[in-house]
Order: structure tokens, then C-alpha cells, then sequence
């Protein structure tokens, strides 16, 4: 390995010939800078030598400063300006006042829980941008393995490598219907129930469908799928107009006080789903991801009646 041409320049060493050029005294630099007049011209002897060139000129009298002088103490401003702006910028991402977070979510996640979760963490860390990608369960792990994004939450059984997991917690599924539906006099819905209905859902490379639909197949009937939906909003539009019902995972039924919608467990078999963290295995997380990642573990991992 070649050995740098560059000079050897520290802080202290760029803050002195600074001091110099300013009073044009020694004696007055060194007060400044509280230190003794000796080691201030041994200072500057060091960055002279280490240079090869003059920056001050001394006489009995004063001392002047030289072309390369002006050129050095020029440049050492830029810098000692530069890494104060830089040690600040560090301080800002480690104490979380400044710096951007990418998330990956499963829809259903994203629907109604994050939300309330990045809005929480917004109220403390205003200056954290947080960007919010939600898809199905195959965008997190691109957007986990490809480094876009920060963390993932979706599905943790059975992840390959290069994934770590961390579970929060297995979710149930519940049936989403009008609030006139007949099937809404249960408080719980067998899966048997649904063998005659017209469902609206979400497409089959949704986990959320092959769920619900291997389910199906398990109790020997299939499915009938009126219509194929990206968003669970959609989904739930078009149970209001009853063109069918749907099926979703606990974290994404419609509000409670929805009027027109009621949701009710699947039971029988009761089905669910085990959710929970996705990272890449040897990515360090930034202190804002770190941050916002406890918070979400916190809110997120509650037990859940199956």
C-alpha cells in the first residue's frame, strides 16, 4: 500500500496558524488560545514543516502573513467549519433529530396499526422522515434483501436466508360483512359458513389470500371470488355496496364504529398468521431505525386471543 502524500494536520494544528493570522502576535495568539507562546510557535514550526513552506514571517516588530499563508488559513477555516458542520450532523442522526426511515409492511400492518405508531414517533422525533412501503409479503423481503429498506414487517414463519425474524405474535382472522348480513347475529363465524358465499379478496400472490384459501381447501370447498382487489379499503367498498364478504387479519378490520361493516372471528378452524420482524442478517440499523423499531416491538407485541 502506497503511503499518502497529504501532510498530517490536526484541529488543534489548523486553529493555531487561524489564531496567528487573526492577532498577527504570537503573544496574543497564545492568550487566546490559552497556551504558551513556545508551544504556539512549535506548533506552527510543525505545520511549516510538515507543508515545507513559510506562513508567517517574523520580525522584532510583527508578524506578517505570507501568499501560502493566506492560501493555508483560507483552507483551514473550510475545514475546521466543515468538521464542526459534520460532528453536528453526526450529534443530530445519533440523538434521532435528523435522518430518514424506510419501513416495508404488509398491508394489513400498515392499514391501521403503523399509523398510530409512526405518528407517536413523530410527535418526539419531528426531523425523522419516514418513508412507509407497503405491499404484500414478496415487496418486504425485496425491499429488506435489496437495502432499501431500513426494516420489514410481515410474515416470520419459514424465512430463508440472508433474513433474521423476530416474532410479535401470532394474528386471527376475521370475516368482514354488511351490517344487515344475517351472519352477523354470531359473535363468532365457522369457516363452514362461508362455503356458499361470494367473497371479494385480495390477489393470490397475497399471503393474506393463501391463507384464507388454503383454509378452504382443507375443509374441502372452494372459495367463489367475485372480485380481486389490491387495498383493503377497496375490498371493504365493495362489501358495503354487497357484492360479497371479505376475510383479513385482525390488524386490518374497519373501525369499530363503522356503520355499515361488522367483523366477526373465523373459528373453526380458528386461522391465523404469525407476524413479526424482517431484517437483513449483518445490516446495523441507524439510532432513528433503532428508535422507531423498539417503539413498534413495544406497540405491536401484545398477546392475541386465538
Amino acid at each position: 500500500m502506497q503511503a499518502s502524500s497529504s501532510p498530517e494536520v490536526n484541529s488543534r494544528q489548523l486553529r493555531a496558524v487561524l489564531a496567528v493570522a487573526e492577532y498577527r502576535s504570537f503573544i496574543a495568539a497564545a492568550a487566546f488560545l490559552k497556551t504558551s507562546q513556545p508551544a504556539l510557535t512549535r506548533t506552527i514550526k510543525q505545520i511549516e514543516g510538515a507543508l515545507g513552506a513559510s506562513l508567517f514571517s517574523r520580525s522584532t516588530r510583527q508578524v506578517s502573513i505570507t501568499e501560502a499563508g493566506k492560501e493555508f488559513a483560507a483552507l483551514a477555516e473550510r475545514l475546521l467549519n466543515d468538521l464542526k458542520i459534520g460532528v453536528e450532523n453526526v450529534r443530530e442522526l445519533a440523538e434521532q433529530r435528523r435522518g430518514q426511515i424506510i419501513v416495508a409492511s404488509i398491508m394489513s400492518l400498515a392499514h391501521v396499526a403503523l399509523p398510530r405508531i409512526i405518528a407517536e414517533y413523530n410527535r418526539h422525533f419531528p426531523g425523522i422522515e419516514i418513508h412507509l412501503r407497503e405491499g404484500v409479503h414478496g415487496n418486504v423481503q425485496d425491499d429488506v434483501r435489496g437495502g432499501l429498506a431500513d426494516f420489514g414487517l410481515g410474515y416470520v414463519a419459514d424465512m430463508p436466508e440472508p433474513f433474521i425474524t423476530e416474532s410479535l405474535g401470532a394474528e386471527a382472522f376475521y370475516v368482514v360483512l354488511p351490517s344487515r348480513h344475517r351472519l352477523t347475529r354470531a359473535k363468532e363465524i365457522e369457516l363452514k359458513a362461508l362455503k356458499d358465499a361470494t367473497l371479494v379478496s385480495l390477489p393470490t400472490d397475497s399471503r393474506t389470500r393463501r391463507i384464507i384459501d388454503g383454509a378452504a381447501a382443507t375443509a374441502g370447498f372452494t372459495f367463489r371470488n367475485a372480485v380481486t382487489v389490491n387495498q383493503f379499503a377497496t375490498l371493504y367498498s365493495f362489501v358495503r355496496n354487497g357484492v360479497g364478504l371479505t376475510v383479513v387479519p385482525e390488524g386490518a378490520r374497519p373501525p369499530a364504529h363503522d356503520p355499515e361493516l361488522v367483523s366477526r372471528q373465523l373459528i373453526r378452524p380458528r386461522v391465523s398468521r404469525e407476524i413479526g420482524i424482517v431484517r437483513l442478517r449483518g445490516r446495523e440499523l441507524t439510532p432513528a431505525a433503532a428508535g422507531l423499531l423498539a417503539l413498534v416491538k413495544e406497540r405491536l407485541r401484545r398477546p392475541r386471543r386465538l
